[in-house]
């Protein structure tokens, strides 16, 4: 060991252990046959360079719901009450109230959670969602660890 602009001590020292931590990796099983992929014609038609972010569509609860946005810095998936309303699933919310950081720093305090499905490629995922009243350009925000279970990798580009 080198150690510079330290003093060493004298005398007796502790005896230094190093650890290695491992985990086991875990791996899907199964490839599935369906992928959606892009190509140069996908972007056609795209004024570029842009700087749009990555909104979709999915189905929630087999209802086509519009303006989803894929936000890969977040860490919860958030929908919007009004979404929820219209949905008729008010009843399944669980109350629960977590204060969510957004990145200005503004603070937005949650309705409940609720766990629902989505149909995104006929790969049907039960994804858990915290509910705000507030007010939201989109109906609702799908984070980091979603786009993680679904396998995807996000492409703003097309």
């Amino acid at each position: 060991m080198i150690i510079s602009g330290v003093e060493v001590p004298q005398g007796s020292m502790m005896k230094k252990t190093k650890f290695s931590i491992t985990r086991e990796k875990r791996t899907r099983d199964y490839v599935r046959d369906r992928f959606i992929s892009f190509s140069d014609e996908d972007a056609e038609g795209i004024v570029q360079p842009h700087n749009d972010a990555l909104v979709i569509s999915v189905l929630i609860n087999k209802t086509h719901v519009k303006r989803i946005l894929i936000d890969p810095s977040s860490s919860a998936n958030i929908i919007r009450w009004k979404v929820v309303k219209q949905l008729g699933l008010l009843d399944q919310i669980i109350p629960t109230a977590r204060v969510l950081n957004r990145f200005n720093m503004a603070c937005e305090t949650t309705k409940g959670e609720i766990t629902l499905p989505i149909n995104v490629a006929n790969i049907v995922q039960y994804t858990k969602f915290y509910v705000i009243d507030g007010e939201m350009r989109y109906n609702a925000l799908l984070e980091r660890p979603w786009l993680h279970i679904m396998r995807a990798l996000p492409s703003t580009l097309h």
